[in-house]
């Protein structure tokens, strides 16, 4: 995050996100999920994240992510449609809140858990 921060390039924003491959978030509802990163043939990662919420596994488009991201007008997003009519958005909440991109209301903070301290 700290490289993100300092320098916001979609690079440096996909380094945080594969980063995070694996760790377990909670959506608006707090519901958990995971996702990952899968290799394509020539050993690049691709840019799909495939969520981990039941038996089987959904796709996230990296664009769907990146839309997201601009879609950020302030700091409290109140719900997940406010990052835009989005396929998936409910995963990208909980991502951005555990990234400390967004913060949310505090009946939802219930919910989702409260993320470790930020170092901003």
């Amino acid at each position: 995050m700290k490289r993100w921060r300092a320098d916001p390039t979609e690079e440096n924003f996909w380094g945080v996100v594969l980063a995070y491959a694996g760790v377990k978030f909670k959506t608006y509802s707090g519901l958990p999920f995971t996702y990952e990163v899968r290799k394509g043939r020539s050993g690049e990662y691709t840019k799909e994240l495939w969520i981990d919420r039941r038996e089987k596994s959904k796709s996230l488009a990296w664009s769907s992510v990146l839309l997201a991201l601009k879609n950020i007008k302030g700091e409290v997003v109140d719900r997940p449609k406010a990052l835009g009519d989005i396929r998936g958005v409910t995963y990208i909440y909980g991502m951005f809140y555990r990234f400390g991109l967004i913060d949310v209301p505090d009946k939802v903070k219930e919910k989702m858990g409260r993320p470790k301290d930020r170092k901003k």
